[in-house]
């Protein structure tokens, strides 16, 4: 049986073939149309007509190939649901998606985007290990970009990260629910928007509940288990502990856990816990398990990648330039209500 050409399904049609190739390639800014869209489209479909994919690239000039540039992602145990979220979008999409891992090594970033861009990548994903803001590297020019779990002060850069506010609310609300009133927060001493959004929601969550926000039950150390340890001692030595905590991430309230133990508390009977990230080495590794509040890594991967394309394609993205996706409560056993 003879190959369907172009021109096969012009004629079913009855439109030119430039009609039919503007229709199959979903070339922006043409006036077709609806009608002769959808006849067109069916007499492809009727024909059994499959444009060629490397035709269409060359035509539009493009590689269909992503790249994503990350500082220290591909290497952190909790983020490769962010990668997998950013290939399954893109592989969904009839894209193919590279992997830069740059070490937070500037000259090397540089050197591996020239790299890419000689070979014709159409678009970049810039990710950060965790939620910060960010300058693009020069490298990048004029290349299509999305950051991903980063925001820049560049508005027209579009963005992903996680809703701290909303989330660090969660945590605080799952403590209230269980009859909390005197509820610490240990959080994480860096300055960058997490700690301060987080630190926000816990606020508001406490007002909403019509409970005073008290200064004495916020403590800041590292955000590692150490600095948790050290930052909950000082919180649960107080001459009137708080009967909950809510920690900034899940490493710190291993640190939590480590002070209770040391002042004889049991958890959840005399202290409840939540956590933030759900790294599941740590939340499902402690005993009891803990309840946490996830990050989004795999929509906030899919998402950028989708934005991405529609950019490259000089589309309308589905939702808003910048998006803060929300963080879902993952319940286990260390909250219970006050003794």
């Amino acid at each position: 049986m003879a190959k369907v050409s172009i021109k096969d399904v012009a004629a079913h049609a009855g439109v030119s073939v430039t009609t039919v190739s503007h229709v199959l390639n979903d070339a922006p800014g043409k006036r077709i149309t609806d009608s002769t869209r959808d006849r067109v489209r069916r007499s492809a479909a009727e024909l059994g007509y499959a444009p060629s994919s490397v035709a269409r690239n060359l035509r539009l000039q493009r590689s269909q190939m992503l790249a994503l540039i990350s500082d220290e992602i591909a290497t952190t145990p909790y983020a490769g649901r962010m990668i997998l979220g950013a290939q399954e979008a893109a592989s969904k999409a009839g894209w193919l998606l590279m992997l830069v891992n740059t070490g937070s090594d500037s000259e090397f970033e540089a050197a591996e985007i020239r790299a890419l861009r000689q070979r014709q990548v159409d678009g970049f994903l810039y990710a950060t290990m965790y939620h910060r803001e960010v300058a693009l590297p020069d490298a990048v020019g004029e290349v299509p970009t999305v950051l991903l779990d980063a925001r820049s002060s560049d508005i027209a850069v579009p963005s992903v990260v996680p809703d701290e506010v909303a989330g660090g609310r969660t945590a605080t609300e799952e403590l209230i629910r269980h009859g909390h009133s005197r509820i610490g927060f240990v959080n994480n001493v860096d300055d960058i928007p997490a700690t301060h959004g987080r630190l926000q929601g816990y606020k508001q969550a406490l007002k909403a509940a019509g409970l005073t926000f008290e200064q004495r039950l916020v403590v800041t150390g590292r955000s590692d288990t150490e600095g948790g340890l050290q930052a909950a001692r000082k919180l649960l030595s107080t001459t009137v502990r708080p009967t909950a905590v809510f920690c900034f991430n899940d490493r710190m309230a291993m640190g939590a856990y480590h002070a209770a133990a040391e002042l004889g508390l049991r958890i959840p009977q005399d202290l409840s816990v939540v956590g933030f990230d759900n790294q599941e080495l740590i939340a499902d590794g402690v005993r009891p398990g803990l309840t946490t509040v996830a990050l989004p890594h795999y929509e906030m991967g899919a998402w950028a990648v989708d934005a991405l394309i529609a950019r490259i394609e000089g589309r309308e993205p589905d939702g808003a330039e910048h998006a803060a996706l929300h963080c879902p409560l993952v319940v286990r056993k260390s909250v219970d209500r006050p003794s």
